[in-house]
């Protein structure tokens, strides 16, 4: 090996990065990939949330009736509490520098933590999904039926002279 080829594999050297097809392949920036991945997460986070605080809002007018009722809030209010949980870590990982040694072990610990929680709300939906209601189902045997009012019907009167003259 000459002193020219070990030119070509230096860490951050331009002509390292091109294929020999002329391909350019640039180096990856570690804290705008961090970035772009907590705003995705948090993004999805955010959407089982909404879709948690509504199956919950559904359960609680429902009320204590319905057979699954005391599960589903307990699990409703845990997936919540982890969602809220891993929404704050994702707001201080994005705010640290990846670049800094110091606190890619810290980082590394609230990256792992985030995950685990993750993986527990995603359990925990799963029985939530298997412990919910079919809506037409609920709606016949808990709910009350509502009567809606037939319309009124008005006779349109036809011989009216609408000219005026007599």
């Amino acid at each position: 090996m000459n002193g020219e080829d070990m030119a070509l594999h230096k860490l951050g050297d331009v002509e390292a990065s091109t294929a020999p097809s002329g391909k350019v392949y640039r180096s990856i920036n570690i804290n705008h990939y961090a970035t772009k991945k907590s705003a995705a997460q948090s993004m999805l986070d955010v959407a089982l949330l909404m879709a948690n605080s509504s199956q919950l809002k559904t359960v609680l007018y429902v009320g204590p009736q319905y057979r699954f009722y005391i599960p589903l809030i307990v699990l409703l209010s845990l997936s919540i509490s982890l969602q809220v949980v891993v929404g704050l870590l994702l707001v201080f990982i994005v705010k640290y520098d990846l670049n800094d040694v110091r606190k890619q072990a810290k980082l590394n610990r609230m990256n792992n933590v985030a995950t685990v929680f993750v993986f527990f709300t995603v359990l925990i939906n799963i029985f939530i999904t298997a412990l919910g209601f079919e809506g037409q189902s609920l709606r016949s045997s808990v709910l009350p039926e509502m009567s809606v009012p037939e319309a009124q019907s008005f006779p349109i009167v036809t011989d009216q002279n609408l000219t005026g003259s007599i």
